[in-house]
């Protein structure tokens, strides 16, 4: 099956590791296994909940026409993640914000994310809060949602 799903997660990552606005943000592409105790993260194509169902994105297709493709609707999960060592929520959720404005900066510049045939914005987005073990944590779900043809 023909999707531009894995074409748009390797470039947002792509975008995020080579953004300087992200210094010291671990960027991953889905879950990651580790034992490093990084506080701040993008991750794409994963929400960050280890308890979750690891959807990573969703597609709807259908025909442009008979004979040259299919248009494809897409959204991506892209999950911007500040744990902290106290309990200052306030400063968790600010810093969620300021990392996923990174992406939207991203779309806004250029909705087709440098690819053919491709447009792209976020779609919507979702907050989590809570107080861990580690302290407060904010985690802001973006919904990296477009179009495209394959």
């Amino acid at each position: 099956m023909g999707s531009r799903v894995p074409e748009v997660i390797e470039t947002l990552v792509a975008l995020a590791k080579a953004d300087p606005g992200l210094d010291g943000v671990r960027v991953a592409d889905g879950p990651e296994v580790t034992g490093d105790s990084d506080l701040e993260w993008l991750v794409v194509g994963f929400d960050g909940d280890p308890a979750g169902d690891f959807e990573a994105a969703q597609t709807v297709g259908g025909w442009s026409d008979l004979g040259t493709g299919r248009e494809e609707e897409f959204q991506i999960t892209v999950a911007a993640i500040v744990t902290r060592g106290d309990t200052d929520i306030v400063a968790a959720r600010r810093r969620a914000y300021e990392i996923a404005a990174r992406v939207e900066a991203w779309l806004r510049t250029s909705p087709s994310l440098g690819l053919r045939s491709l447009e792209a914005a976020v779609g919507g987005t979702r907050l989590v809060q809570a107080q861990t073990d580690q302290g407060a944590q904010a985690r802001l779900l973006l919904s990296v949602a477009g179009r495209a043809f394959t």
